[in-house]
């Protein structure tokens, strides 16, 4: 009795993701200047991940927003605490993202087309009705949890990035990873109809995928790249060549559209625990940027 005891006040005094292995790591990536062309000396590669990073804010805020539209009819205990590590996460992965953007502005990369072009797509989105919003919202997570999948298998994609920018984007894969499933299994408590789910993948598709590749060869125009074809051709070759970044991805988004999906499907725990290790465990190489890891350390003992 007594131990039970001491358990239950252990998770008591736990954040609620945390109790759920959805921890609300507070981190603090102070990154200075670094090279413009952050992946491999590359401009057409390196600003298709700048792009990435200034979708970042606005794309979780909208997620974040259609979890919350259905957050009162969670009754499971379980699933509650994982909303809210899911929200925790989510928010500072947009506020380190805010600051990395910052950082490529200050370096010269105007971001200002492709956040303008992601929340017109996202405003799009929003006048669909909430059931098919939150739908999106597991399309979109899957297709960052496979590539967040590819970003930590692929010891390629570390060994041509710049060593410190590297370790944002591990750490938001990572956590990708850790909360891929809570959005669709809010969705599930909605309803889950296969057919507004496969119509919420068109709509991202329609809306997004378009903005994607116009904000793309803005960025590409406006760095002065447009007719340098050896860059271009790097580049592509680097996303979706044979060994591509994005190229592993793509077979597996039609995943989504099996009737029977779940995230869960595919079980990612070895990588995660792997990864969890190498970052934050007792020699972690994030833990100087972690602010609050003591203190999740100290509640989950007390």
């Amino acid at each position: 009795m007594i131990e039970e005891t001491t358990t239950m006040n252990t998770k008591h005094h736990q954040p609620a993701g945390a109790r759920v292995g959805i921890p609300p790591r507070q981190m603090d990536f102070r990154m200075d200047a670094t090279k413009r062309y952050f992946y491999d000396d590359n401009a057409t590669a390196t600003l298709f991940f700048a792009m990435l990073s200034s979708w970042f804010p606005p794309g979780e805020r909208f997620f974040m927003d259609s979890v919350r539209n259905f957050r009162d009819i969670v009754k499971d205990a379980r699933l509650k605490d994982q909303v809210s590590g899911f929200m925790g996460q989510e928010a500072i992965h947009g506020r380190e993202h805010d600051k990395l953007n910052e950082l490529l502005e200050q370096s010269g990369i105007d971001l200002s087309f492709p956040v303008a072009a992601v929340k017109l797509g996202l405003g799009v989105l929003d006048h669909l009705p909430k059931s098919t919003q939150i739908a999106a919202t597991t399309f979109m997570e899957h297709f960052t949890a496979l590539l967040a999948e590819e970003l930590l298998e692929n010891p390629q994609f570390a060994e041509k990035a710049d060593p410190e920018m590297i370790k944002l984007w591990q750490w938001h894969a990572f956590e990708e990873l850790e909360h891929k499933a809570v959005a669709y299994d809010v969705y599930e408590l909605v309803g889950n109809s296969r057919i507004e789910r496969t119509a919420a993948a068109a709509a991202v598709v329609v809306t997004l995928v378009p903005a994607v590749f116009m904000s793309w060869a803005w960025l590409v125009a406006r760095e002065g790249k447009a007719t340098d074809i050896k860059d271009i051709g790097k580049g592509l070759n680097l996303l979706f060549g044979r060994q591509g970044f994005v190229t592993g991805v793509l077979p597996k988004l039609p995943l989504f559209l099996a009737k029977r999906f779940h995230p869960a499907q595919h079980d990612t725990t070895a990588l995660e625990a792997k990864w969890a290790k190498a970052m934050f465990g007792d020699d972690g190489l994030l833990n100087k940027y972690f602010k609050n890891r003591s203190s999740l350390m100290e509640a989950a003992v007390h």
